[in-house]
């Protein structure tokens, strides 16, 4: 088609543009711009993105912004705003904007007409607001326990530790992984008849979700009888299944299948959040997410955060082969951000097809990792700073905190800008010679020492700058990373809202078990064959033989 023939234009652009000498050097841009930073720090809604500290030239951003125009991300954005099945391979639309907007907002496109998205999100927050309001009311619980994985873990755990306060109503717990000592170190803490528990998987069928809600479920009824029942609340839509499991009709909360896991903190899956942090909170949550769709829905390419985002990405991965990213929270309580985004991003653009399920020409999909600063710097900074690839890095500041401690806070952002700062200047020789001739070292030291201590700089950082972090502002945060996915999955024409990788592994697991306690069957390597013999020599009890 046309289109795909100027894209493939703008890719052979861009990657002409990252051969120029120089394309990746950081630090003549801002000598040739004083005006540089303004230039490339945009804003939406109080938030900051700072894209300066990245080698995005003016010439490059153009390219950049014509790829877009070429991908047509605006038409498929306005495709996923209209309810249309975006998601090809599983037939769905993709429709998370309608679990924080009002009624009549969006609608889903049915094969028989079109269903209003929103009105059945609204049903769904209103039974929500009326259970956490009595919840509250009545406080019989002190806890709650949420039984998830993925999506249904990783996002609301990491909101209620960035929301959660020493007032707040209940306090939270979280069980995801498949190993009985994560139960076993967590039951200790809980008073059964004091803990309302969350079941969080959509089918009700999740092996490791389900696994551990057997294990909870016994521990309630063992203690409490069959009153254990009515601390179970099941977030999910098969009512037949929770109502075998013995969860009350009314403790039933569901959401739709346009609605992806790692996407849906704002649906039932965050009830977790509005018990442990209120329900004001979790409006709030909602309301800062709206502004950035509103924001991402309606502003010019030029300005859009997400879509700004997504283009240095691009630039990274695909012009200067990047392939890795930091993401530095300078906040505690986002020590889980992180986590959430790297099911966000490597779940969504860890894919080599087109949608037409053709091979990608580029790269996709950059690999995320992260921890909190300044915990960061003293692990794996040294890599960022004298590694042979420049990782780039998402450097993310609160300017106001919420505590007492001023002068903790202005350490923890004097940290976070130097950080930004040493990557992109660097050290040279005559800099480092300079110091260590002052502190006295001899010139024979120095230059044994030298080569060691050179940063080489020119090392891309974006900074993201919220003034302080409260429900709103977190909801904006999350909304931004989540719009950034799409404009990738655009920009690289790959499918951002399934995971058909994630499948393999689950059939062959189920295939694995009952062999660890019968007969091993055909069809695996040597290696796995082996590692099932292995295993059961050393745990014989666990064969039922033993």
């Amino acid at each position: 088609m046309p289109q795909d023939a100027d894209a493939t234009a703008k890719w052979t652009e861009i990657a002409s543009l990252a051969r120029v000498p120089g394309a990746s050097a950081i630090r003549p841009l801002f000598a040739a711009d004083p005006g540089r930073a303004e230039r490339f720090t945009f804003h939406a809604d109080g938030v900051t993105l700072d894209l300066s500290k990245t080698s995005l030239s003016p010439e490059v951003l153009r390219a950049l912004l014509g790829l877009a125009g070429m991908r047509d991300v605006a038409g498929r954005r306005r495709a996923m705003a209209s309810g249309e099945r975006i998601n090809a391979t599983e037939d769905r639309a993709v429709l998370h904007m309608a679990l924080r907007a009002p009624r009549g907002t969006f609608r889903a496109l049915e094969r028989d007409g079109a269903e209003d998205a929103s009105a059945s999100v609204n049903d769904t927050l209103e039974a929500m607001r009326a259970f956490t309001l009595r919840t509250h009311a009545d406080q019989p619980y002190t806890d709650v326990l949420n039984i998830g994985i993925g999506g249904s873990d990783l996002g609301p755990q990491m909101v209620v530790r960035a929301l959660h306060r020493h007032d707040s109503p209940m306090r939270a717990h979280w069980l995801s992984n498949a190993d009985g000592h994560a139960w076993e170190a967590l039951r200790h803490q809980l008073d059964p008849a004091r803990t309302l528990v969350l079941v969080a998987s959509k089918t009700f069928t999740t092996a490791e979700t389900m696994s551990n809600a057997h294990l909870v479920r016994d521990w309630l009824r063992a203690a409490l009888g069959e009153a254990g029942d009515r601390h179970l609340v099941a977030l999910s839509t098969n009512r037949k299944a929770t109502a075998a499991f013995g969860v009350p009709e009314d403790q039933v909360f569901g959401f739709r299948d346009w609605v992806g896991g790692r996407f849906s903190l704002w649906s039932a899956v965050g009830l977790s959040i509005a018990l442990s942090c209120g329900w004001r909170a979790f409006e709030r949550l909602l309301a800062g997410a709206r502004a950035m769709d509103e924001h991402f829905l309606a502003a010019p390419d030029a300005e859009n955060l997400p879509l700004l985002m997504a283009l240095a990405e691009v630039w990274h991965v695909d012009g200067l082969g990047y392939g890795t990213r930091a993401v530095l929270p300078y906040d505690e309580r986002l020590a889980r951000f992180p986590a959430h985004l790297q099911q966000l991003e490597m779940e969504s653009l860890g894919k080599r097809v087109t949608m037409e399920g053709l091979p990608v020409a580029h790269n996709t999909g950059a690999v995320v990792f992260g921890e909190p600063g300044t915990n960061a710097q003293h692990s794996f900074m040294q890599l960022l700073h004298q590694g042979t690839t420049p990782v780039p890095a998402d450097i993310v500041l609160v300017a106001r905190p919420d505590h007492h401690f001023p002068a903790s806070h202005r350490l923890l952002l004097a940290n976070g800008l130097a950080q930004a700062e040493a990557l992109l200047r660097g050290r040279d020789a005559e800099e480092v010679r300079a110091e260590m001739l002052k502190s006295g070292r001899s010139a024979a030291e120095v230059e044994a020492l030298l080569p060691h201590r050179l940063f080489p700089g020119d090392r891309p950082s974006t900074t993201i700058l919220i003034p302080e972090l409260t429900p709103f502002t977190l909801g904006q945060l999350v909304a931004l990373y989540e719009h950034k996915v799409f404009c990738l999955g655009a920009l690289w024409d790959v499918n951002a809202f399934d995971q058909w990788g994630v499948e393999l592994g689950k059939q062959l697991a189920s295939a694995i078990l009952p062999e660890l306690s019968g007969p091993v069957g055909p069809g695996h390597d040597g290696s796995t064959a082996a590692l099932i013999g292995a295993l059961k020599r050393l745990w014989p009890e666990g064969t039922g033989q033993g």
